[in-house]
């Protein structure tokens, strides 16, 4: 008997992005879009697209979250699946419990409407600060990967911490569904390319994240590859480009900053000590941008 094929393998579907209109999210949307997907963005701020639904909702509200997940109104319907990216997006954007209330039940709020609009398939923002940035303790070994905590040395962290365990406990509830966690990286735009030649005068400033970046059209692509995963269960896997954002020798780095920290395997030119390697095995997700491309003309490094 030949298996039914996985709706979520390309298919056109009805996506649902929290967050919309923020920096991750407007990549999100475009190449949702460019794929041939309905797209509806719940946001508190208006995408300004005429090609997508928009409704603002308070998303810390149950009842809001659950309204927004089973269709809004007639135009509306239930969407197919769910990429929750609305949060507090970094330590010390409010006073530490207002932000940690404030992620940890907007997220609840949008797995359980999901569990109760029968969503199977549901990505969301995660984050790198889980592997213990900023780094006040050195890691256990670099790259890092996913074996490297979860170690949440901030609020914001321990929030995004919870919620990955939250999002295993609903998978156990629901075998049928996907939810799949990305460890983003550091969110940067092209715009903010022309900066990071003087990251250079002192390496310590971006010691914080070992360096790394994500680029919001590569995110997008990583957000895409996760809803097209024909698994079940919870995943959560590290989103990272696959350099650093120096120019300095990435083993060069490790050694000066992080020393006594043992690096795994050979670490080539610039090449990413915030590693993508599951990503790329499990989801088939290889970053294609660099910072370099147009600031220096330098090819970034292969796949890490």
């Amino acid at each position: 008997m030949t298996a039914s094929p996985d709706p979520r393998a390309g298919a056109p579907r009805h996506v649902l992005v929290t967050g919309g209109s923020g920096k991750l999210g407007r990549a999100v949307v475009e190449l949702l879009v460019q794929r041939g997907h309905r797209v509806s963005v719940v946001d508190l701020v208006d995408p300004g697209r005429s090609d997508v639904a928009w409704t603002r909702a308070d998303l810390t509200d149950y009842g809001q979250a659950v309204g927004v997940l089973t269709g809004v109104d007639d135009r509306w319907p239930a969407p197919d699946a769910v990429v929750h990216l609305a949060a507090l997006p970094a330590p010390g954007l409010r006073p530490d419990a207002t932000l940690f209330a404030a992620n940890v039940t907007t997220t609840y709020n949008v797995f359980a409407a999901a569990r109760v609009a029968a969503i199977d398939t549901v990505v969301w923002a995660s984050s790198e600060t889980v592997l213990g940035l900023p780094f006040d303790t050195p890691p256990p070994y670099l790259p890092l990967d996913e074996g490297c905590g979860p170690t949440p040395n901030s609020s914001y962290s321990l929030s995004k911490t919870l919620e990955e365990e939250m999002a295993r406990q609903f998978a156990r509830w629901r075998p049928e569904l996907s939810i799949i966690g990305l460890r983003f990286s550091n969110v940067m735009e092209p715009a903010d390319y022309a900066a990071f030649p003087s990251f250079d005068a002192d390496p310590a400033l971006r010691r914080w994240n070992a360096w790394s970046y994500i680029d919001a059209r590569d995110g997008a692509g990583a957000v895409l590859a996760a809803l097209e995963h024909p698994g079940r269960g919870a995943e959560v896997f590290v989103i990272a480009n696959a350099d650093t954002v120096m120019s300095r020798p990435s083993a060069e780095l490790a050694a000066e900053q992080f020393p006594g920290v043992p690096v795994r395997g050979p670490v080539e030119g610039t090449q990413a000590l915030m590693s993508s390697e599951r990503a790329r095995r499990v989801l088939g997700w290889t970053p294609v941008h660099s910072w370099r491309d147009g600031v220096t003309g330098e090819s970034a490094p292969g796949p890490s």
